[in-house]
């Protein structure tokens, strides 16, 4: 599976995961977006997605462990990928056809989003 992490790069931004190489993603309070978190497995491929002022998609990474002890605060472990060099911005997102149904952008302020394969190959092919 694959998924879209939103976060504020003011609060803690790809920069700041390449720099830790890995950190909990936790702080999720929407059910969507936890139920979200709930159902990632270790392995699953993760793009990075700065908000605010920026955006577009930032990086990479990959979930490496995911504790629902707590349903309601599932820590997901995630470790960093690479940098996307150019990313892709929200304009490119939703004027792409692949990404028509996403709730990406049905559902905007929603801070963690499943992507399909092909999307997920979209936004990080160079």
């Amino acid at each position: 599976m694959y998924y879209l992490l939103k976060t504020e790069p003011s609060e803690y931004s790809f920069a700041d995961l390449q720099r830790d190489k890995e950190t909990i993603w936790d702080g999720v309070t929407n059910p969507v977006a936890l139920k979200n978190l709930r159902a990632m497995k270790p392995g699953d491929g993760l793009i990075i997605y700065h908000t605010g002022d920026e955006r577009r998609t930032v990086g990479t990474a990959s979930v490496v462990s995911v504790d629902i002890a707590d349903p309601k605060m599932p820590a997901v472990k995630i470790k960093a990928g690479r940098e996307l060099a150019a990313g892709t911005s929200l304009a490119e997102i939703k004027a792409n056809p692949a990404f028509r149904d996403s709730p990406l952008l049905r559902q905007g302020r929603l801070s963690v989003v499943p992507l399909t394969e092909e999307q997920y190959r979209i936004l990080t092919e160079p």
